[in-house]
């Protein structure tokens, strides 16, 4: 009986498990330099918001990434302990983060980061945070 009992809990596990990764949520974030704007994809929910990128003598990376770390309050020992609320890093130092500087938002204006208002970075980042970095995908492109 413990026998019949323990196999059928191991095959109930083996059946969540492996239905359980294959409906993960997947959450895609594009980037467009060109247009400042960052595009959400998180399950059948599309988000559209204003970013700023990088400014006239910075460079925000172009490429493929999957998020490297989160925090929710980062203060940036490069630049003056500027605030960085709700940052997704995904290459190095480079992160995507909430601004106080609104008024900045859909043309260039940071040292490199992706910056959003903030209520838009708190929920990328709540995203990222559910979802988890392995499925999660972040696109910077021209």
């Amino acid at each position: 009986m413990k026998k019949t009992v323990l196999m059928a809990a191991v095959f109930v596990a083996m059946l969540f498990g492996a239905s359980g990764q294959g409906w993960a949520a997947s959450l895609e974030a594009n980037i467009d330099v060109s247009s400042q704007t960052m595009t959400v994809r998180y399950g059948l929910s599309v988000y559209r918001w204003s970013v700023s990128t990088a400014r006239t003598g910075y460079f925000t990376p172009r490429g493929n990434y999957r998020p490297q770390r989160t925090a929710r309050m980062w203060y940036s020992r490069k630049y003056h302990m500027s605030p960085m609320p709700y940052s997704v890093f995904f290459h190095g130092g480079y992160a995507i983060h909430g601004t106080g500087a609104v008024r900045q938002l859909g043309r260039p204006a940071s040292h490199g980061c992706v910056r959003l208002h903030t209520a838009n970075a708190a929920a990328f980042y709540s995203m990222v945070r559910e979802v988890g970095f392995g499925n999660t995908r972040i696109v910077v492109s021209n």
